[in-house]
């Protein structure tokens, strides 16, 4: 329960800092998002579309009977969409783009949040910490970040079927476009294993030394 109180009684002294830096992560981590797409494909883009979220998501909720599939397909509807279109094939086709998904940005909101708690969190007791817990929980912090912006990425390709999913990142990376595809399913549930990691990492660091505490 201490480890609580301190990660709560953190939140609150620094809750506008708090917000105000998980919301220039996010507008980072899709900035680089964009910035990779433009790298590796040589190519600006060159159209952005918009689609009716709220209203996609009325339709969703009416037309599917199962909760769970509801929920599955609501996290994965987008609002904008910024990528580029190739003409050279009759009306044109999408080679690559990048969709803004209102959940899954939440989700990078939630990374960036709790990347900040685990600073101010270290920072407010820094002399309390052993060498062993900081970097027990910089290192599972570092892997559940790593895990949650791989799940969050939302980009299409059209050599992956130009359907926007998380493994489009690691099939530009290199990995098997086959193999790649075979992971997608497995999206939501590394997502889940980082914000588990992320929240042991806060956890861990909410805790003191017991070694140290007796000088404390």
């Amino acid at each position: 329960m201490s480890r609580l109180y301190t990660i709560l009684q953190t939140t609150k002294e620094h809750f506008w800092k708090c917000i105000f830096i998980s919301i220039v992560f996010t507008a980072f981590y899709y900035a680089l998002l964009m910035l990779s797409l433009i790298v590796r494909f040589q190519d600006f883009p060159n159209y952005i579309n918009t689609y009716d979220w709220l209203g996609n998501l009325k339709t969703i909720v009416i037309s599917t009977p199962s909760l769970k599939d509801t929920l599955l397909i609501m996290k994965d509807e987008w609002v904008m969409e910024i990528g580029f279109m190739n003409y050279d094939y009759g009306a044109g086709i999408s080679e690559w783009s990048l969709f803004l998904a209102p959940v899954k940005m939440l989700g990078v909101f939630a990374l960036g949040a709790l990347l900040t708690i685990n600073y101010f969190v270290f920072k407010k007791n820094t002399r309390c910490y052993s060498p062993l817990r900081r970097r027990s929980s910089s290192v599972t912090a570092g892997f559940g970040a790593v895990f949650v912006s791989l799940a969050s990425i939302t980009m299409s390709w059209v050599v992956c079927c130009s359907t926007p999913t998380w493994v489009v990142g690691l099939a530009m990376m290199g990995l098997g476009v086959s193999t790649s595809l075979w992971l997608e399913p497995l999206g939501l549930i590394v997502s889940l294993i980082g914000f588990i990691l992320l929240m042991i990492a806060l956890f861990i660091a909410a805790g003191r030394s017991e070694q140290l505490n007796k000088f404390v």
